[in-house]
């Protein structure tokens, strides 16, 4: 059966909690939803998109082979979630594959994220706010406390630097990246904490963040939706945690907070700058009360912090994308 009018559009893996949480949101205000992974695509779902030359946006339809169907021009928003790689038949010959996925990728995404309709991690956005050297001149230039820092390859120079700091430092990925150890699953590295003296060599074999070390009471996941802000205090109670808390779940506790304005002012900028109507944000906050700013994740996890709070985080996403078509485009 075909979709009503005003479908929202759920691209996502089958499998993911948080996608359902957004689904059973939308659900509970009567929204009709299309979803699909695009790893369905070209083998099970079928677009058929033209352009008159003069439209906002593309016309036609999306059509997946268990009878779903919309129409392109009545989609009210989409909502895109880390999908799968389209998957290509064996008929694709082998010398022929990577072309033919990459067609499928970009003109099955690059039709949805022309239409004029509020988005929810568009990839264009996601690409430009996703890495930490950027952030951190956008939120300093935003008005949030930032952490000295240096990205360099050479031992030298961060020597030098570190003896500015005169204290403890924070070592962490440049960008996020799963590394791969032999018979064990890929995981991702945290931020460490390290002296002077733990500077050598190997520093100059690729790229480095090093950061001034905040000393903090508490830390906070920032979870912004549209206009609205769930701020989420996170307490550490391992050495693993407190140095990273995504390095030890288990020994987290949570509970909601609230932000001072001018933080909250800020971290508004910061999203405009982008044009993002959603990040997952973190801050220190330190013994005497001062934000600092870490990083924001233009599609970060919040399931967590819903399941651990109660904060209507997924009813804030359904609420966004069940607006009105006028939301801000590619947003």
């Amino acid at each position: 059966m075909p979709a009503s009018p005003g479908s929202v559009l759920v691209v996502a893996e089958e499998l993911d909690a948080t996608a359902d949480l957004v689904v059973a949101a939308l659900a509970e205000r009567d929204v009709p939803v299309i979803r699909f992974d695009l790893a369905d695509f070209p083998q099970q779902i079928t677009l058929a998109a033209t352009h008159d030359g003069h439209a906002a946006g593309w016309q036609g339809t999306l059509r997946a082979t268990a009878g779903r169907s919309t129409r392109l021009e009545e989609v009210r928003a989409v909502y895109y979630r880390r999908p799968g790689l389209p998957r290509l038949s064996p008929a694709v010959a082998e010398e022929y594959r990577d072309w033919a996925r990459a067609q499928a990728l970009v003109g099955m995404v690059q039709v949805l994220s022309s239409l004029p309709v509020a988005w929810m991690h568009h990839p264009d956005l996601y690409r430009a706010a996703a890495h930490k050297p950027g952030q951190l001149a956008a939120a300093a230039a935003a008005g949030l406390s930032v952490p000295r820092t240096l990205i360099t390859n050479s031992l030298p120079e961060a020597r030098a630097w570190a003896e500015t700091i005169s204290g403890p430092l924070a070592c962490k990925p440049v960008t996020a990246g799963a590394i791969t150890l032999p018979h064990q699953r890929p995981t991702l590295l945290p931020t460490r904490r390290i002296s002077t003296d733990d500077l050598d060599d190997t520093l100059e074999l690729t790229c480095h963040l090093l950061q001034e070390w905040v000393e903090t009471a508490y830390e906070v996941r920032l979870t912004v939706v549209g206009d609205t802000i769930f701020p989420v205090a996170i307490h550490a109670h391992s050495d693993a945690a407190r140095a990273d808390w995504r390095a030890d779940y288990d020994a987290l506790t949570y509970e909601p907070t609230s932000i001072p304005i001018p933080v909250a002012a800020a971290v508004r900028r910061l999203m405009a700058h982008y044009q993002l109507n959603y990040g997952a944000v973190d801050f220190g906050v330190t013994p005497d009360g001062r934000w600092r700013f870490y990083e924001i994740n233009p599609a970060g996890q919040w399931q967590f912090i819903a399941a651990a709070t109660g904060l209507p985080i997924a009813q804030a996403h359904a609420e966004l994308l069940a607006g009105p078509t006028t939301a801000r485009s590619h947003a």
